[in-house]
């Protein structure tokens, strides 16, 4: 059969089950909270897994243990995975990855952000496009080429994780500590209208100040870590213009942001602040070393300290995910999506890279050549994602489902590693 001949049954098939089975999915999805914070995940997972069994599939069920869970400050976790083998198995291993963590809904909503509601052609709610809105694409586009291509060779996984919003060491990265799995390739949930190989990191830097409290009678006496506090924050944010100029070189990633995200201090307004703590984030581009980011912000904190010694001072390091950096071996999924992507759009998906950090970093550290690809606008911010009224258009689910299971029967048409 001919190549556009698989495309065009395809996406018949994915007519017949877009309207009547996978928005219902996704709006199912959508109606069961999973906020994190607090993360108490493990009823959403529940849920995705009966309606995916309910689909044909076998789905494994993984929790984490419970005290490796509440010392990243969640609930509960319980990934899935979901394999299908196609012919002897002996074609490459594709994993699939979406998670089904959300930020909490926030204010400012004009749609109910647990209600899956539909309009002008758009399915609003929390999650609806990062990443719920991935689950149906990669559940759907594995049951349409389970349907339509049976003489494939390989096998194609589905992650379905649950701490994205947290770092992923207890999704992703949990499943490939444990061995659970070990992808050639892997997809994770992205945008319909490009192709990303790489992302920013993030380092988040907790800042402890310790003075000596005063009567506010006679400051003098005392040692002010709010104004330390204050004076490193001015240095910081002069700092930050500095580091914007440093463009990556990757299309789509513009210089470093640093922003100082809380700040607390002091314990009455007559009295001289005796501790003041601020917590920071400073992303890390694909072209920066992470190692040298860190020593370099630790020297300007020091730096701005230095006029107040009696100002004692601790920096603690809460989070460093390093960037998705782009490798040769990202090719091979490049190449078939962009492929598809033109069959079935009818123009080039470019490759780009973007500012946000995601659990595609985790795959790539462990050697397993990753890129972003998914249901999603032109850009995130036409999405609303982590904004009030989020959502997905639905004919960018369609289009998305369809451009990635092409992707993989190009790939596992291929019969080898």
């Amino acid at each position: 059969m001919s190549r556009m001949n698989y495309v065009r049954d395809l996406e018949l098939e994915i007519d017949r089950e877009h309207r009547t089975r996978q928005i219902p999915f996704l709006q199912e999805l959508v109606r069961v909270p999973s906020d994190n914070p607090p993360g108490d995940c493990a009823p959403h997972a529940l849920v995705a897994a009966s309606l995916i069994e309910a689909l044909g599939f076998k789905v494994e069920r993984h929790p984490v243990p419970q005290e490796q869970v509440a010392r990243y400050g969640m609930k509960t976790v319980t990934n899935l995975i979901v394999r299908q083998r196609f012919g002897t198995g002996e074609g490459p291993v594709i994993a699939l990855n979406a998670h089904g963590d959300v930020v909490p809904p926030g204010e400012g909503w004009h749609h109910d952000p647990y209600g899956g509601e539909i309009v002008d052609g758009a399915l609003y709610g929390r999650g609806a496009a990062v990443s719920k809105a991935d689950f149906a694409t990669y559940v759907f586009a594995l049951r349409v080429l389970v349907k339509c291509c049976p003489d494939l060779n390989g096998t194609v996984e589905l992650h379905f994780t649950y701490d994205e919003e947290t770092g992923g060491l207890l999704g992703p990265g949990w499943l490939l500590e444990q061995g659970l799995t070990k992808p050639d390739y892997v997809i994770s949930a992205g945008f319909t209208y490009a192709v990303m190989i790489a992302h920013n990191g993030s380092l988040q830097l907790d800042v402890h100040l310790a003075g000596k409290a005063a009567h506010s009678a006679w400051p003098e006496t005392g040692h002010d870590a709010l104004e330390a506090a204050n004076a490193v924050l001015s240095v910081l944010y002069a700092w930050r213009k500095e580091i914007a100029s440093n463009v990556s070189a990757i299309d789509g990633i513009d210089g470093p942001t640093l922003v100082i995200g809380t700040i607390q201090g002091g314990v009455a307004a007559n009295v001289v602040p005796e501790q003041a703590s601020f917590r920071l984030e400073r992303r890390i581009l694909p072209d920066e070393s992470p190692e040298n980011v860190e020593r370099e912000l630790r020297d300007v904190i020091a730096h701005a300290l230095a006029p107040y010694p009696h100002i004692r001072f601790q920096i603690d390091r809460c989070l460093l995910a390093r960037p998705l950096v782009p490798v040769a071996e990202q090719k091979v999924l490049t190449d078939a999506i962009r492929q598809a992507g033109q069959e079935v759009l009818g123009e080039e998906i470019p490759i780009k890279g973007m500012p946000l950090f995601t659990d595609a970093r985790l795959y790539s550290a462990a050697g397993c050549p990753t890129v972003l690809y998914g249901a999603g606008p032109r850009k995130l911010q036409d999405a609303n994602g982590h904004r009030a009224d989020e959502h997905v258009m639905l004919d960018d689910l369609k289009r998305a489902t369809l451009i990635v299971a092409e992707s993989l029967r190009i790939i596992l048409s291929n019969n080898s590693k």
